[in-house]
């Protein structure tokens, strides 16, 4: 899984191999991680967030959400641009699915209850890049605010 994804990393060219669930999921991971470190400011709290977004999402215990965030670190730190994950995820996972995308990286967004001009930059970006409308991002923003009371 870390072979593909770092492959299609770093090349610039569409891979014809699927993608797995596996790698959509540290795609996901790397896009959230690559958001919490865009105001420079990587703290626990986004990273429990993170952690909790995966499990959530993929039924994984805590450990191996821990697992994943640890590796998809390394994966962001490698990766050149945003696109690369976003290419990844928008080719392979349906409208929906894209969607909860957008609301996972407004979860990790409000982590720490304050909104960077740099995150939500980056939101815009990726939803655009995801094919999300900026209504459809702005609902999913709205949702995790309900759910955070």
């Amino acid at each position: 899984m870390f072979k593909f994804l770092a492959g299609l990393l770093a090349d610039p060219l569409p891979q014809s191999d699927p993608l797995t669930a596996d790698d959509a999921e540290l795609a996901l991971a790397a896009l959230l991680v690559r958001l919490a470190r865009a105001d420079n400011d990587y703290g626990a709290d986004e990273r429990v967030h993170i952690e909790r977004v995966l499990a959530m999402r993929a039924g994984l215990g805590h450990a191996a959400a821990a697992a994943l965030r640890e590796r998809a670190e390394t994966v962001e730190a490698e990766a050149p641009d945003t696109v690369r994950f976003t290419r990844a995820l928008k080719d392979k996972i349906a409208y929906e699915d894209r969607n909860g995308v957008i609301e996972a990286m407004w979860e990790v967004a409000l982590a720490d209850n304050a909104r960077a001009p740099e995150e939500d930059a980056l939101i815009r970006l990726a939803a655009n890049l995801l094919g999300v409308s900026d209504r459809d991002s702005g609902l999913a923003r709205k949702r995790v605010l309900a759910r955070r009371g």
